[in-house]
């Protein structure tokens, strides 16, 4: 085989090849955090399986010692035999390093050493700085961010999640500073001003999930029930704000211990939040980093949605300790199965511990997600083809987490949860999910391991039942409609295009009938069935309600008979908080592909006129929101009516809750407060924004006042921005002032995604110019991009245009910059805009990005069919007059 190599089989391949696999790192760092060097050593355990004249492995920006690359074969027959390469090729394009021998290695182990220096990059990728002020003074810290493929920005290594490893790890710092890793520290030696320490052994793990931070932290301590040591370590100061998320982690950890019938793996956990972070977390073994907003709770300056968000992220996190840590995805086409099971694995956690948020009702928000970035025709599978390095970044997206979350729903709601998870008293042990923990551990998984397993569990067909929904993308409209005692059902791919797909599905129904207790199971496998209900609704004409609880991933689209049938349970509140979510979402979904008139989709919302439930209130400011916009583009004459009518609809809501919190009332009222008096202020509600200005005053005098707690402050920025234009710029002066001032991560994102949200374009310029600021840290300003207000989407266009340059230089690759093309591109609504946009990208677009800015252009077709199809409505100005008026 050696002789029939050649460098040119190394270059632009997806995957390294297989003839040498790592066994063991021990690697040595010295990071300067002044200089913002770094100098490293590795030595690599390999095992040579097959003979070869060459060595492959990824390394990335790092300047390698060609003199220090040594081989020793532990088959050589003189121990101190050492071999070095005859030549050494960096393919920067693919980022590997391609080790030429004279003969051919050894097959057996070996070892490889490498030695090299980096720079501490500020790009939140690989081994990077980020800054934090202590006692005033800015300082650098170093932290690692290796997921998906950048551990080889740190050290040579083979990154790839199959090439498992140990890893030994010895860092050399300032003496005054901490430094932690995956493992617990077993020796510390001082040398003047620098201390060498060193780390126990990891289990086998992948490159990606390898962490180091180093620089000073204050922490809190907890421990679990069999005596696991937790911290959460922040910056200095700020340590009360890590107790809510100790609190979450030492619980969690235990219920999962008995989800998985498996301990946490390691010695200790430590959770850490970084000031400057792109993701919202991490899930390094042992070493769980946080952007401060994932990780810190103050108790009078963060707002309830804050703290949901705590908990959630690091129920998240830690499930990953078992679902890709200690059983990982084989390849990053089953990416899904780290954060799709992570994500649905976080509800149950947090249902647990806080039953009192309903979170597997605000689960529909995650599906959602799903179904909307679904409904492209440029979506993909959630087993998706990953032909290069930077590729990966585009994949954790929507598919990956929430429809992956939401299919794991499905199954578990048709297999039932005896297969999959604990009883309700967490004293059962996961059955076929603990198996599969057992079975894999150490080890890597693909999607087909998964099924199996729970197809011996389960007894059923589970890996026919979800091919159809893992390896091809898309998802079934269910069309449905009565002929007597009987439902005719038809399936087609749904597309927001208004198009029909080619897709088909097995698909779990669920319905019912009057009642929830009046129902149906069965599995839809062809285009068309029929299903004989007389058993369900006799001779009376009762509601039916398809996906009971909207536990499918798949959307519905009833008849004119059933559709008003669902409307009067709707008012009539006969129906659960899911359901009436749910029909909702699909209505509004079928009304943007063109299946469903604009007139209707408002008739329908008008029966949510007495709702009082937090996350369908949620979903219909967010419908309302989308509404407003594409209404405004189709028929400017009606936007004023299309406001009132959605001022009307949640005035009363409003009132109810006011602006201050109730004694003993719900987490759940506390984080609709701030929605909906948002929503109210937007849409141009005197009294709401007279409110927020009066309120956002008292707070500029006393930032501790009852008149603006957390959960309503973002409310009255938004209130206040409204009111700001060019010749009075008070507020938005006002809101920087308070941005300048707090030192609270909740704060400055609350007030960067109030800024831009200004009806000025002037304003919105001068927003958006803040956020490239060196006031706001590189992971905050998409915030201030996705809230640019209606009138501002032109201006933010032109800006990113003009801002493009600085703006690839800052973020290289990964999802922070394509969330700045999605926000900025996707509100627009005309044909010609699309066209611009492709002529901007045309020599700008490169793989990173590419996905995103087809689907960011597919949006702005879908947006302009919508406006077509709604002009075309000859009694919509009329049915909004009746709506308005409250006469229809």
């Amino acid at each position: 085989m050696a002789e029939n190599q050649s460098l040119d089989q190394f270059k632009a391949q997806p995957r390294l090849p297989k003839f040498a696999n790592p066994r063991r790192y021990d690697l040595k760092l010295k990071p300067d955090l002044v200089s913002c060097k770094f100098s490293g050593s590795v030595s690599i355990t390999i095992d040579v399986v097959s003979e070869t004249r060459f060595l492959v492995l990824n390394a990335a920006e790092l300047e390698i010692d060609r003199a220090s690359i040594v081989y020793r074969s532990a088959a050589a027959a003189d121990s101190a035999k050492e071999v070095r390469p005859s030549d050494v090729h960096v393919v920067e394009e693919d980022e590997v390093v391609v080790l030429e021998f004279g003969e051919a290695v050894a097959v057996g182990e070996g070892v490889l050493g490498i030695g090299y220096e980096g720079t501490l990059n500020d790009k939140m990728k690989g081994f990077y700085r980020s800054v934090y002020e202590l006692n005033g003074e800015k300082r650098n810290m170093a932290v690692t961010q290796f997921e998906p493929a950048d551990a080889r920005r740190c050290f040579p290594c083979w990154d790839e999640p199959a090439a498992k490893a140990t890893f030994k790890i010895t860092l050399e710092v300032p003496s005054e500073v901490l430094a932690l890793s995956n493992m617990p520290v077993i020796q510390e030696n001082h040398n003047g001003h620098l201390k060498t320490i060193s780390f126990q052994e990891s289990p086998i793990m992948s490159t990606y999930l390898v962490a180091m931070v180093v620089g000073l932290f204050d922490y809190v301590e907890g421990q679990t029930t069999d005596g696991i040591k937790v911290r959460v370590y922040c910056q200095v100061g700020k340590a009360n704000q890590g107790k809510l998320a100790l609190d979450v982690a030492v619980k969690t950890l235990d219920l999962y211990k008995l989800y998985f019938a498996t301990p946490y793996p390691l010695p200790k956990l430590d959770m850490i939040a970084i000031p400057d972070f792109a993701a919202g977390a991490m899930e390094n073994y042992g070493l769980v980093t946080y952007r401060e907003t994932a990780l810190l709770f103050d108790d009078q300056h963060s707002a309830a949605a804050n703290k949901q968000r705590v908990a959630t992220v690091v129920a998240h996190e830690l499930a990953h300790q078992w679902f890709g840590n200690l059983v990982t995805m084989e390849w990053w086409t089953h990416l899904w199965l780290n954060e799709g099971f992570a994500t649905w694995v976080s509800y149950l956690a947090v249902d647990s511990i806080f039953p009192e948020w309903k979170v597997w009702t605000q689960f529909l928000d995650e599906t959602t997600d799903g179904l909307r970035l679904d409904g492209l025709a440029e979506s993909h599978p959630i087993e998706v083809e990953i032909k290069h390095a930077r590729e990966i970044d585009e994949i954790f997206d929507a598919i990956s987490y929430r429809k992956g979350a939401s299919v794991i729903r499905m199954l578990q709601s048709y297999l039932g949860p005896a297969i999959f998870q604990c009883g309700s008293q967490l004293t059962d042990v996961v059955k076929s999910l603990a198996s599969y923990i057992k079975k894999y551990a150490y080890s890597n998984a693909k999607t087909e391991d998964l099924w199996g397993v729970l197809e011996e569990g389960s007894g059923e067909p589970v890996q026919e039942l979800m091919n159809s929904w893992t390896k091809q993308k898309g998802y079934p409209v269910i069309s449905v409609k009565v002929e007597g005692h009987r439902l005719e059902f038809e399936q087609s791919q749904f597309l927001s295009s208004g198009d029909r797909g080619d897709g088909q599905w097995i698909v779990p129904i669920t319905l019912c009938s009057g009642s929830y207790d009046a129902r149906k199971n069965f599995l839809l496998q062809k285009k068309l069935e029929t299903l004989d209900i007389a058993d369900l609704v006799g001779n009376q004409k009762k509601w039916i309600k398809l996906n009971v609880d909207q536990t499918g991933f798949y959307r519905v689209k009833y008849d004119d008979d059933l559709a008003a049938r669902l409307r009067s349970a709707i008012e009539a509140n006969d129906l659960s908080a899911a359901d009436r979510f749910g029909i909702l979402d699909d209505s509004f979904a079928l009304s943007m592909a063109g299946k469903l008139s604009l007139s209707s989709l408002l008739r329908l919302m008008s029966a949510y006129g007495r709702e009082v439930e937090y996350t369908v209130l949620s979903n219909l400011i967010t419908v309302s929101y989308k509404v407003a916009r594409i209404a405004a583009d189709a028929a400017t004459e009606l936007a004023d009516d299309i406001k009132q009518f959605f001022i009307n609809l949640f005035q009363s809501p409003a009132e109810k809750l006011g602006w201050e919190p109730r004694k003993g009332e719900s987490h759940l009222d506390a984080m609709l407060r701030g929605e909906i008096l948002a929503a109210l202020a937007v849409f141009g509600h005197d009294g709401t924004r007279s409110e927020g200005v009066k309120r956002f005053r008292a707070f500029l005098d006393d930032r501790n006042t009852p008149l603006l707690p957390p959960d309503t402050r973002k409310a009255a920025y938004v209130a206040v921005m409204q009111t700001v234009s060019s010749s009075d710029k008070w507020g938005y002066e006002s809101l920087l002032r308070i941005y300048r001032e707090s030192d609270l991560g909740q704060e400055k994102t609350r007030i960067l995604s109030s800024l831009t949200s200004c009806p000025d374009p002037a304003i919105v310029r001068e927003g958006l110019d803040f956020l490239l600021s060196s006031e706001v840290r590189s992971q905050d300003a998409v915030f201030g991009v996705a809230a640019v207000s209606k009138e501002g989407c032109e201006t933010a266009w032109k800006w990113l245009q003009e801002n493009w340059d600085h703006i690839v230089k800052t973020y290289g690759s990964g999802f922070l910059i394509t969330r700045f093309i999605s926000a900025v591109v996707s509100p627009f609504s005309s044909h010609e805009k699309a066209a611009e946009v492709e002529q901007f990208f045309a020599n700008r677009s490169k793989a990173s990005i590419e996905r995103t800015l087809k689907q960011s252009l597919e949006r702005v077709h879908i947006n302009t069919n919508w406006v077509q199809s709604i002009r075309q409505e000859k009694s919509l100005a009329e049915v909004l007059k009746q709506l308005v008026s409250g006469k229809y």
